[in-house]
């Protein structure tokens, strides 16, 4: 297997989210599609949807890729306090865990905050601004 990709479902706010993530991840952008681009005779596009995000990709390290789109309204809400999946990241360094962990949960809510673990890890959970819930972990074992 290449690689297992998380492709995260928003309310509209998307590109907003994914303009966040940029900020503490790095990289740049792959592709952004929006509604519009798509619109045709067979694939109307409400106007108040013209802009959402059809398709947006970050890159995050070597192989690994973040995806989400925002859900068109005529499909409804998504829940955005469930609780059944998160996005677990494997850092590289105790350094960059911090980073990530602080970066990605400012104005979120933290789970279990970060620090050592009892199966001799270093990690931390929480729940995100946008309502993702994320794991970081660095296992200096490898």
């Amino acid at each position: 297997m290449r690689a297992i990709n998380p492709w995260i479902n928003f309310n509209g706010n998307a590109e907003e989210a994914f303009t966040f993530y940029k900020s503490v991840f790095g990289g740049e952008f792959t592709k952004i599609v929006r509604f519009k681009d798509l619109a045709s005779a067979e694939f109307q596009v409400a106007e108040s949807e013209e802009n959402k995000i059809m398709y947006i990709a970050l890159p995050l390290g070597k192989n690994n890729v973040l995806v989400a789109n925002d859900v068109p309204e005529f499909m409804g809400k998504v829940s955005e306090s469930e609780n059944r999946s998160k996005i677990f990241v494997n850092a590289d360094s105790h350094e960059e865990a911090d980073k990530i962990f602080n970066g990605l949960s400012a104005g979120g809510s933290v789970e279990g905050p970060i620090g050592d673990t009892p199966w001799g890890t270093y990690a931390g959970m929480f729940r995100d601004k946008y309502g993702i819930e994320w794991i970081v972990e660095f296992d200096s074992r490898g």
